[in-house]
């Protein structure tokens, strides 16, 4: 039988996809063993070019899979087109192992849980972020889907490399709390352990009752009085860079120069 092309089996698949938006989105999603069954670009040999300068551990990944369209059919599949004119779909990991994943222990690094947040650039930052610390995974609680394709592109398609699942308060991982909040101790003072599951509100109302309820530790950044929040991600980088520096993140290194241009 004929293989079909490939807009047809983009076309057929991608209501059950999830989108990669942008050469970097595919590099990390391939690169943290994402099942590709289709990928297109405008310009092939210019994504190649790009997989030699910054990923060459995919580059013959992506030689295989890239197949070359008009600017024309390419950007009649992607609702925002990308700079890089480079888009794919992959398989969304299964939710029962990401939900093994997060619920194995001992963890040798935290579980990041979003309280209801409401941006979603902010959440795929997030979780670029949270790839980036090596933790355990990100949990949103609420309506926000976390594999939205704008969380995705703002994630930089390293959903891949972590487990990224919607789930209420009451199905958090085990593990002590510990909360984000400006009335909680000083976060400078305190070592976060490595299977803390660290909880941040949402940008605009902060944490829930039903969290805060679950929350063992109440911590807060350092902030200068009259300033009145951090935006969501910095915060949890923050964080992150706190449990990292006080012991953590024993598999995350300096990256190399090449890496740096995301």
């Amino acid at each position: 039988m004929t293989a079909p092309d490939p807009v047809s089996w983009w076309r057929r698949v991608a209501d059950v996809s999830v989108l990669l938006d942008g050469f970097h989105a595919l590099k990390h999603a391939v690169r943290f063993g994402a099942e590709v069954p289709v990928a297109v670009a405008v310009d092939r040999a210019a994504a190649l070019a790009l997989a030699d300068e910054l990923a060459p551990d995919v580059r013959d990944t992506l030689d295989a899979l890239l197949t070359e369209v008009p600017e024309t059919t390419y950007t009649s599949l992607v609702p925002r087109p990308h700079p890089t004119a480079v888009a794919a779909l992959a398989v969304r990991p299964s939710r029962a192992s990401h939900l093994e994943r997060l619920a194995h222990t001992p963890r040798t690094a935290p579980v990041v849980v979003l309280d209801n947040p409401r941006n979603l650039g902010n959440a795929g930052a997030v979780i670029r972020l949270a790839a980036g610390f090596g933790a355990t995974g990100v949990v949103t609680t609420g309506t926000l889907d976390p594999w939205h394709p704008t969380v995705v592109r703002g994630g930089a398609g390293l959903h891949f490399a972590t487990a990224v699942e919607r789930l209420t308060v009451d199905e958090l991982p085990a593990g002590p709390v510990f909360a984000l909040d400006p009335e909680g101790d000083d976060l400078r003072g305190t070592k976060l352990p490595d299977d803390a599951v660290l909880a941040f509100g949402s940008e605009r109302s902060g944490l829930s009752a039903e969290l805060r309820a679950r929350a063992d530790h109440l911590l807060a950044l350092p902030m200068r009085p009259q300033v009145s929040s951090y935006n969501l991600a910095t915060s949890v980088a923050m964080t992150l860079y706190h449990w990292s520096a006080t012991g953590g993140a024993p598999g995350v290194s300096s990256q190399a120069p090449h890496e740096r241009r995301l």
